[in-house]
């Protein structure tokens, strides 16, 4: 029999209320939100990245025959900060005949166009302190001589340094076609980007670059 009753608890007034929908508004704000975090996001690991590692275009023949002009290396920014300089490494550093670079261009790796020159790379061979000579194609460290395995010729320039506190004496692996210290003196501690790691560019080319390949000979 159908209820002709209502229920008392049960007025005129009880209706269901529909969900409200975001309005374009809404939707809009919520997207530019998320537009935001990922261009913030983006641009932290971009800073943090270059932070510890630098991408680097080697640019001519002075390190020939073990890099080549159009290679790409990976270098990395915190091998000094948590080690020692160690005969043998590449480095990537500016020049000391140019003036020192604004933070940020250097942090964003970025190129000054100001002064119109690129970033160095070299070859650690004297430390602080030590005695560099070369004569008759040989490099020699405090009289005992290197041997260098990786060079493209032996140095026909002769010379003596003593390498200052805080200074470091860099060649470059084509030593008779390098702008380096035997041309410039000494490079600044300071000035030192950091140590090549990595040639990841051509493909063909991938190989590590090992710190340790130049040896003192025995006397």
């Amino acid at each position: 029999m159908p209820d002709f009753f209502p229920d008392p608890d049960l007025t005129l007034n009880d209706t269901q209320l529909a969900p409200e929908t975001p309005s374009a508004k809404q939707e809009w704000k919520a997207f530019l939100r998320e537009v935001l975090e990922t261009l913030g996001l983006a641009v932290l690991l971009f800073l943090v990245i270059n932070l510890v590692s630098a991408r680097v275009r080697v640019d001519g023949y002075s390190m020939q025959p073990t890099l080549d002009n159009g290679e790409f290396i990976l270098v990395s920014r915190l091998s000094y900060e948590f080690g020692n300089f160690q005969r043998g490494d590449i480095i990537v550093f500016r020049p000391p005949m140019y003036p020192e670079e604004a933070f940020f261009r250097r942090l964003l790796g970025l190129p000054d166009f100001k002064n119109n020159y690129e970033d160095y790379i070299k070859r650690i061979i004297g430390l602080p302190g030590e005695t560099v000579k070369v004569e008759n194609g040989n490099v020699y460290i405090n009289g005992v001589p290197m041997v260098e395995p990786y060079i493209a010729d032996a140095p026909q320039y002769t010379g003596e340094w003593l390498v200052p506190p805080d200074n470091l004496f860099v060649l470059g692996d084509n030593r008779n076609n390098s702008s380096d210290s035997h041309a410039w003196s000494f490079l600044p501690m300071k000035n030192v980007l950091g140590r090549a790691l990595i040639v990841y560019w051509p493909m063909a080319n991938w190989m590590v670059l090992k710190p340790d390949q130049s040896v003192l000979a025995a006397r």
